[in-house]
């Protein structure tokens, strides 16, 4: 079903880069932008017709492959795991943009068409001069547009670690939100068996089982509920939980992550977390959480290492590429005993 309602989500007009930056790209709130793209060449021929969105994106065809997610019918459009966890209800190939987009079109009004989706191809590589073509009047530093394409779907509430600015360009999306601190509500599944990278929860928000999932009751309290028309965008804030629905037969997002770029994300950290600290004594782990607060949450962590002359601060010092350097190399040689 598609008539899923929540809190609003806080809208905005047209703005500009220094309103984005002062008032979106710092709060820690989405945000939706109506008709942000609604100018661009892409979101013009997407409102003529599926055939001329199609042209649209095959005039920048580099003839590459991507990577694309094939469900039965019987999936209704979500993409998710098997019943057992073991494995998932769809299979991945891969198959060029001309492929794909044709075949998107071919399968229109055809009764038990598969659902397709493919996700995340890079613009330079796949569509090289869409971006010049298409561009969007935000900063976003070192982003790189991501062309989203497929018919009818569901990406399941997942997070990403980066700050995201997605673009409806064709069909129309529904997003669903939830603050980061509904985690536990939302029974998120494997961390390292993932659909498409992040974990996802294991409820489906159009048919949850309460008495399975009982406290996903308090998460759909806090969810943030907005659809998108071609033209329009969204800011989601970097750990936000989103659900993501394609309403249409014909559907094109793109999207722009940024915010970690020549840093390290920390899931990894908490992988590494679970197999260092999480299975220890209690009064080991509550020491190891002292340490975590000195160094890494308190507020005044970046000062931890201010007593020690600026030579001999280390891992301890502030951001640089030295200091990544010094850290990655730390980890490598610390793992390797393992």
């Amino acid at each position: 079903m598609d008539e899923i309602t929540g809190l609003p989500v806080v809208e905005t007009g047209l703005i500009d880069t220094a309103r984005f930056e002062a008032d979106i790209a710092t709060g820690y709130v989405p945000v939706v932008m109506r008709g942000l793209a609604a100018d661009w060449p892409a979101v013009r021929a997407a409102r003529t017709s599926d055939r001329a969105i199609a042209d649209h994106i095959l005039r920048f065809d580099g003839g590459r492959s991507t990577d694309v997610m094939v469900g039965p019918a019987s999936i209704a459009g979500r993409f998710f795991y098997d019943d057992a966890l073991s494995g998932f209800n769809f299979e991945r190939t891969k198959a060029p943009i001309r492929s794909l987009v044709e075949q998107l079109l071919a399968m229109q009004g055809v009764a038990g068409a598969p659902a397709i989706y493919a996700g995340a191809a890079a613009a330079e590589d796949h569509l090289p001069g869409w971006a010049a073509a298409n561009l969007l009047p935000l900063p976003t530093p070192d982003a790189v547009p991501r062309v989203w394409i497929g018919n009818a779907s569901r990406v399941s509430t997942h997070y990403d670690v980066s700050s995201n600015v997605a673009v409806v360009v064709a069909g129309r999306r529904r997003f669903c939100l939830f603050p980061p601190d509904q985690g536990p509500n939302l029974y998120v599944g494997p961390l390292d068996r993932t659909i498409a990278g992040q974990p996802v929860s294991m409820v489906d928000l159009e048919a949850p089982d309460l008495d399975r999932h009982p406290r996903f009751a308090a998460a759909r309290s806090q969810m943030r509920v907005v659809v998108l028309e071609p033209g329009d965008a969204i800011f989601i804030p970097s750990m936000w939980w989103h659900d993501v629905k394609a309403l249409g037969a014909f559907n094109v997002l793109v999207n722009y992550w940024w915010g970690y770029a020549g840093t390290a994300s920390p899931f990894p950290a908490l992988i590494h977390a679970i197999l260092a600290i999480r299975d220890l004594p209690p009064g080991e782990r509550a020491a190891v959480r002292g340490w975590f607060d000195q160094y890494v949450f308190a507020d005044d962590a970046g000062q931890a290492g201010g007593h020690l002359p600026d030579t001999a601060q280390g891992v301890l010092g502030p951001p640089s590429p030295e200091r990544t350097a010094a850290i990655r190399t730390y980890l490598a040689r610390t793992l390797e005993r393992f």
